[in-house]
């Protein structure tokens, strides 16, 4: 059984309902166990992370970048980055924004960047853009087109849940494309 970490900042709801929408998909997976787990929580107990084999990272896009506590959680990593401690690990990174680019790709970058320097080994989003094949765009798989990583909209002060259908939908298809990916491969050093 495969132990995946869905590990997440939100601070108004949207990041966590996105996250929500990943756990249900990687659980849809079989043989794939899965946490979801606050940023805040782990920058206290990083050495947490070495008991999964896959982590999903999340946050919201501010300012062309990972969220402050985020980032704050990705630097108290630095003693498990010295000693390799997640090298071989699987990773995949989300966010959200409310604007549809947001330069949410720059987050993205920022979150495989740090994977790659723990050792990790990156799953991106493979997922073709559906709206090219007559969907309407609100309920597109990818609507926004980015395949290094979910990325998902909210507008500006709008509830927690307030996403189009397509990225609800594809944060489902995320979860469970990643998980299947997790239990494919074999883990460890």
């Amino acid at each position: 059984m495969k132990q995946l970490a869905v590990i997440h900042h939100s601070a108004h709801g949207h990041t966590e309902h996105i996250a929500q929408h990943i756990v249900a998909g990687a659980r849809s997976a079989p043989n794939v166990e899965v946490a979801l787990l606050r940023a805040e929580d782990l920058a206290r107990t990083p050495d947490a992370l070495t008991a999964y084999d896959g982590l999903i990272l999340g946050s919201p896009t501010y300012l062309g970048g990972v969220s402050g506590p985020f980032k704050s959680f990705m630097d108290a990593t630095g003693r498990l980055w010295r000693t390799q401690a997640l090298k071989g690990k699987v990773a995949a990174g989300f966010t959200v924004s409310s604007l549809p680019a947001g330069d949410k790709q720059s987050t993205l970058m920022s979150m495989f960047v740090f994977g790659m320097q723990h050792g990790m080994l990156w799953v991106g989003n493979p997922f073709l853009p559906e709206q090219h094949q007559g969907v309407p765009y609100d309920e597109a798989v990818n609507r926004l087109g980015s395949w290094s990583g979910l990325v998902a909209q909210a507008g500006h002060g709008s509830p927690a849940d307030a996403f189009a259908p397509g990225d609800t939908k594809t944060a489902r298809l995320f979860g469970q494309h990643f998980a299947q990916t997790l239990a494919r491969l074999t883990v460890g050093a």
